[in-house]
């Protein structure tokens, strides 16, 4: 049994076999095979084992050819890993005699081999490792034909387990049979994180280079309430974890009590909860669980996963059901943030070196104004008669927010011209993502209805921190002195200037900041559908005095792990019922 250390994203508990998917996409699912079909199983090994030795040597050629003999003599080391007789003996054995696929067969056979050389403790036999891994997925390569499984279909319930996964990889997970999802690298604030919280499945991100020491087929455990994943648990592990995840169902099915109560303090507050969603599907849980509407509906989604932008038709039918689905209650939509870590379509000029920093978001929008003014048309046409607003991302400068509400006014005048109807009195706000945006935030409210803070970047924008960099998960917290002086400014700039100001970053989805936020002054909060009953909760627990004091002892703090342990502790004090979420 082992069990590593990561970051926990989404909470609950995934409990079943492994689906081990590589740098190269390759799902190498643990399936048997008839015992008539074994003798053409070791065929296709051997075959594939021909076709990859051709290409070892085509390399071999090539690169002796290029850079001399001492480096195509890498290539003719590869060739005599591969045609060892052990390393071929044993994949053999495993077809023959547990009936299983050559790819499984081979999967196994050189991951163990990479694992021998990997704990032998030396540099020398660890790049030894690396060779093995390379050899792998040139044989997996020839045995699926280069076809890359899509996790979209898998047919059996399974953990995945990957060193990284994009959003939109997330976002095509089958909620039916994604178990539970584990990835090497990635940070508490990735988009695929969000995405995993959003779809319900427990996750785990930043674990670190594991993938090397398991394989598809393995039982895995993964526990995304405290962050860890077990390879092949004993008996005793899984029987605990397995009453553990009962003892979670009743814990859900407690809070959801909560969903007919109002999110009011002690002494009458009402605090408007919201809920952010990134599929039209996710209105059902929102309201089930007493969304007071939507807060952030993040549209970029309906771009991943595809190679060609939405049509204006397509995206009309997904706000439109979205806003029909809330009735009166009211929709937030944001327009298209791709870029960072949702690449998708092929906007930009080629990969960027520092893509968080780059043409992103808002930025996107504007360099493509054909189809910014698609998905605006689109979202003014869904707003007829119906509570939908709308919400420009990642504003930075003023002549954005501009150039922004400009667009917006032409596809209105064209609107008119076709005599298709819409809101003209559709309400427009901005997110407060980064400093800039803070620190001219009095000029900005000029020019919106309500702003909406967002946390998952202002947070790595204030402290430099690439929230997806595993290396530097740990500064990424919105304890830090810097990001709540960011998040109390703006709050009070807009209460001053008399505009609606709402929170809807991860940080208020976690219990342990929702009385310093209230206290701040906030009174509207958009969290994950899973988070609604927990924040709820502690609103119906505390009064506005007792946030207030909690948030001027924090504002005078000076690090952020005193503060995460101050508000942890009053947490315990205020809401002892409540799961502990830490930072």
């Amino acid at each position: 049994m082992q069990i590593l250390k990561g970051i926990a994203v989404s909470p609950g508990v995934g409990i079943g076999e492994a689906v081990v998917v590589d740098n190269d996409g390759f799902h190498v699912p643990n399936r048997g095979i008839p015992p008539e079909s074994v003798a053409d199983e070791v065929s296709r090994l051997h075959k594939a084992m021909d076709d990859a030795a051709d290409e070892i040597q085509r390399r071999k050629q090539s690169i002796t050819r290029e850079l001399g003999p001492q480096y195509g003599a890498i290539f003719a080391a590869h060739l005599q890993m591969l045609r060892d007789a052990q390393l071929v003996s044993e994949a053999e054995s495993m077809i023959l005699q547990g009936c299983r696929s050559a790819e499984y067969a081979a999967n196994q056979t050189l991951r163990r081999f990479a694992k021998v050389f990997s704990d032998l403790g030396s540099e020398y036999m660890a790049e030894r490792a690396q060779d093995i891994f390379d050899i792998e997925k040139l044989l997996l390569s020839k045995l699926l034909g280069q076809r890359q499984e899509e996790l979209a279909r898998l047919d059996t319930p399974v953990v995945v387990l990957a060193n990284q996964l994009t959003p939109s990889d997330a976002a095509n997970l089958d909620r039916e049979f994604a178990l539970g999802l584990v990835t090497e690298t990635g940070g508490a604030g990735s988009h695929t994180a969000i995405v995993a919280e959003a779809l319900e499945i427990p996750a785990v991100v930043g674990v670190g280079p594991f993938l090397s020491d398991v394989a598809s087929g393995d039982m895995v455990i993964v526990d995304g309430e405290h962050g860890n994943l077990i390879i092949r648990p004993d008996a005793s592990v899984v029987h605990r974890y397995r009453e553990e995840k009962q003892q979670h169902r009743k814990l859900v099915v407690q809070r959801e009590r909560l969903a007919d109560l109002a999110a009011e303090t002690q002494d009458g507050e009402r605090i408007q909860l919201l809920a952010n969603i990134e599929f039209p599907h996710e209105v059902e849980a929102c309201l089930a669980r007493g969304a007071e509407g939507v807060g952030l509906y993040r549209t970029e989604f309906l771009y991943l996963g595809r190679g060609n932008e939405p049509s204006e038709e397509e995206q009309f039918a997904a706000y439109r059901r979205v806003a029909e689905s809330l009735r009166d209650r009211p929709v937030v939509i944001r327009t298209l943030d791709l870029g960072a870590d949702k690449a998708g379509l092929g906007f930009g000029s080629g990969r960027e070196h520092n893509p968080f920093l780059g043409l992103r978001s808002i930025r996107l929008s504007l360099r493509y104004p054909q189809m910014f003014r698609t998905q605006l048309r689109a979202i003014l046409r869904a707003s007829n008669k119906r509570n939908i607003q709308l919400m420009f991302p990642l504003i930075s400068t003023l002549e954005q927010l501009q150039q922004a509400n400009a667009e917006l006014r032409g596809v209105m005048e064209e609107l008119d011209d076709q005599a298709i109807p819409f809101n003209r009195d559709i309400r427009v706000g901005m997110m407060v993502e980064v400093p800039a945006a803070v620190v001219l935030l009095d000029r900005f409210v000029r020019d919106v209805d309500f702003v909406s803070i967002g946390t998952n970047d202002l947070i790595q924008y204030t402290l430099a921190v690439d929230r997806t960099n595993k290396d530097v998960a740990g500064l990424y917290t919105a304890s830090d002195p810097a990001v709540l002086e960011m998040v109390h400014r703006s709050i009070q700039i807009s209460l001053d200037q008399d505009t609606e100001v709402s929170l809807c970053g991860q940080m208020c989805g976690n219990p342990i900041y929702t009385m310093p936020l209230l206290g701040m002054g906030l009174r509207r909060l958009s969290v994950a559908p899973t988070a609604l009953a927990e924040i709820k909760q502690v609103c119906r627990n505390v009064t506005l005095d007792q946030c207030q004091q909690v948030a001027d002892r924090i504002l005078d703090m000076d690090h952020a792990i005193e503060i995460t342990e101050y508000l942890t502790n009053q947490l315990k004090q205020f809401a002892p019922q409540l799961a502990i979420h830490s930072s």
